[in-house]
């Protein structure tokens, strides 16, 4: 197999050769001699072979007057191109090669004042030369009927594309092709009408229609190629588009580019052939060295100034300076644009600036020997995290194994590559978003989203925006799950009437808490005004009835009385903060759903917004949803996060 330099050498020969040998002339004494002898000139087959006749031969007379023929042959480049195939000198990168279009040779005829004009173009690729019919045709379309036919056969083989006079008319300059020119109001485009020529007139050459357009001011845009094509192929009594300005170009403003990924949409979950995500793949976070480019700022650019057809300067905005977004733990270059790592971490986008966090590591489990961990950064666990130990992290948390009843807490994400196994205890909080195989009897709260492969078995989840199960046992059955947005898995609920299962979507999770917080608050402090409210009025009426009590009882009704102030101050507050809570979550706006791709089993609560639905019957593939008060339910609707924004979290490079 020849390499792609060879091709190229090969190509180049042959493409010179073809330049050399564009014809040959070939004669013999029958026409059929002739073109044998062209086809051994060309090395080509006759089915390959485009000729013309140059001269006719002649047998004579008893030997005298005998003439040969004379033919001038062509080689069609297909031919060429095929040869080499069969030959094995081109392969694939041959067809990758730039396109040739082909396109037939042309001639055109202008009556100008001192004469008449004809234009040959050479074909291009494998179209077709001029021939001296058409010339000649083109001529006598035009009305022409003398001319120097020399000299059009010598412009028919030059094929230059220049006007060459042929021959003299009588010229009557009161019939000549006339034009009017239009500029239009914001002086950016300008347009021609031709009345065509009468007997005996001139066409419109193209430095007859500058001149015009001098007339006119107009200086700047025009087309000279549309001034050429149409003093070819003339079209008469139309607008047509001769000129145009040049509008101003803004200058870029000034950007980031990032050498890292910032968009928390773009890591997508790869489920396995078994139904099963691997963790291990998501790289979720992007780990940096020491003096490496994190990000560069490209300068704005200066604007091009536009120019109207008369020569107007429009002028340009240029683009808009910004700062750099320098975090903490990187530092600018010298070039002053370069954003660098100070030390090895993790590279994060927070707060529109450029942070790198340093990375812990712990080999092994959370154990007692490594104790609680906190830490001012990413931390990595190879392990797992065992009963009763804690875990709290300014950045990330990933934890190779599983978590058993532990707390971690995390303002990043947290990754959990086995599973939660909580015993109905410990806590998982995560600023952003969750990622985990299994939840089993945990409590677990997302700033953003949680994401479950292999299901949800009685825990208590939170999510602002929503909880995704997906994978071959991406199932929700027992606890309460409560999303900002959307709940999404295959399956909700069970077949036995265990634990019920809650849905909860279309509100601020936080909110819904901290407004049943306040709602026991207030409770409480009702039924201890209630209950203390007997005993004091008994205190009361005796005090009234006797003048006084006895010491103890003295103190007792001073106690009451203080814990009810401290009662009616502390429902006072509630029922503000209620009231301020309640007005909060009215305000947002967010279209809840609970979807289940496989079915929902009845016992089901759903509840969407402040409406109830119990599901009494079994559903398939549905989406629930409010709607004018109620809930319905609806075709089943694709998670719209992981479908259509992808993962939350950080890619790797």
């Amino acid at each position: 197999m020849i390499d792609f330099v060879q091709l190229q050498e090969i190509v180049k020969k042959q493409l010179e050769l073809d330049r050399a040998i564009r014809s040959v002339d070939a004669s013999g004494p029958t026409l059929e001699a002739a073109v044998n002898e062209a086809v051994a000139l060309l090395d080509t087959s006759i089915r390959r072979l485009e000729y013309e006749i140059i001269e006719r031969g002649s047998s004579g007379f008893m030997g005298a007057g005998k003439k040969d023929w004379l033919i001038r042959a062509y080689e069609r480049l297909s031919a060429k191109k095929k040869k080499l195939e069969e030959e094995h000198l081109i392969d694939d990168d041959f067809d990758n090669a730039e396109v040739i279009v082909d396109r037939d040779g042309d001639a055109f005829v202008q009556c100008w004042p001192d004469g008449i004009y004809l234009k040959v173009i050479p074909p291009v690729g494998n179209g077709r030369r001029v021939y001296s019919a058409f010339a000649m045709q083109v001529l006598h379309d035009k009305k022409i009927e003398e001319f120097d036919k020399n000299m059009v056969e010598n412009l028919i083989d030059a094929a230059e594309g220049v006007y060459i006079k042929v021959a003299d008319y009588k010229h009557n300059p009161m019939n000549d092709s006339m034009a009017s020119v239009e500029v239009d109001d914001s002086e950016m485009k300008v347009y021609i009408t031709v009345i065509p020529p009468g007997v005996g007139g001139a066409d419109l050459t193209v430095d007859a229609m500058k001149s015009l357009l001098t007339q006119n001011r107009v200086y700047h845009g025009i087309k000279e190629e549309t001034l050429i094509e149409f003093a070819d192929r003339p079209v008469y009594r139309e607008k047509m588009e001769i000129a145009e300005g040049t509008r101003p170009l803004n200058g870029k403003d000034a950007y980031i580019h990032y050498h890292f990924e910032t968009d928390q949409t773009k890591i997508k979950l790869k489920e396995g052939a078994n139904g099963r995500v691997n963790f291990k793949e998501l790289n979720i976070i992007q780990n940096v060295v020491q003096n490496q480019p994190l990000a560069k700022k490209m300068p704005p650019e200066d604007g091009v100034d536009g120019k109207t057809v008369t020569g107007k300067i429009l002028p340009a905005r240029s683009g808009s300076d910004i700062p750099l977004p320098v975090g903490t733990n990187v530092h600018v270059g010298d070039d002053g644009d370069t954003i660098f790592a100070d030390i090895n971490g993790q590279v994060i986008l927070a707060g529109g600036k450029i942070n790198v966090e340093p990375v812990l590591t712990v080999e092994g489990d959370v154990n007692l020997k490594t104790g609680n961990v906190i830490f001012l950064g990413t931390v990595i666990i190879t392990g797992n995290v065992e009963d009763g130990f804690s875990v709290k992290a300014a950045g990330n948390i990933e934890v190779k194994g599983t978590v058993s009843k532990a707390e971690l807490d995390a303002e990043g994400d947290i990754i959990i590559y086995q599973g939660i196994n909580g015993k109905s205890g410990g806590k998982i909080r995560a600023g952003r978003s969750i990622w985990s195989r299994f939840m089993e009897n945990a409590n677990v709260e997302a700033g953003n989203m949680v994401v479950v492969t292999d299901g949800i078995i009685n825990s208590q989840v939170d999510a602002i925006k929503s909880i995704v199960c997906m994978g071959k046992r991406a199932s929700i059955m027992g606890g309460r799950i409560r999303a900002g947005e959307e709940i999404n898995a295959k399956v909700l609920g069970n077949s036995t009437s265990g634990t019920e299962t809650i849905c909860e979507v279309g509100f601020d999770p936080n909110s819904k808490v901290e407004l049943e917080r306040l709602l026991a608050i207030k409770s409480n402090a009702e039924d201890e005004l209630e209950a203390m409210k007997l005993d004091l009025q008994s205190l009361i009426n005796t005090k009234k009835q006797r003048k006084s009590l006895p010491e103890e009882k003295e103190l007792y009704l001073q106690e009451l009385m203080e814990r009810r102030g401290v009662l009616t101050e502390e429902l006072q507050k509630a029922m503000e903060n209620i009231q301020l809570v309640q007005e909060y979550m009215n305000q947002i706006q967010v279209r809840g759903k609970v979807s289940a791709s496989t079915k929902v089993w009845p016992g089901v609560k759903i509840w969407i917004r402040d409406v109830k639905e119990d599901v009494r019957n079994e559903c398939k593939a549905v989406t629930f949803i409010l709607e004018n008060g109620l809930i319905r339910m609806t075709k089943y609707e694709e998670p719209d996060e992981l479908a259509k924004k992808g993962l939350d979290g950080y890619s790797s490079n």
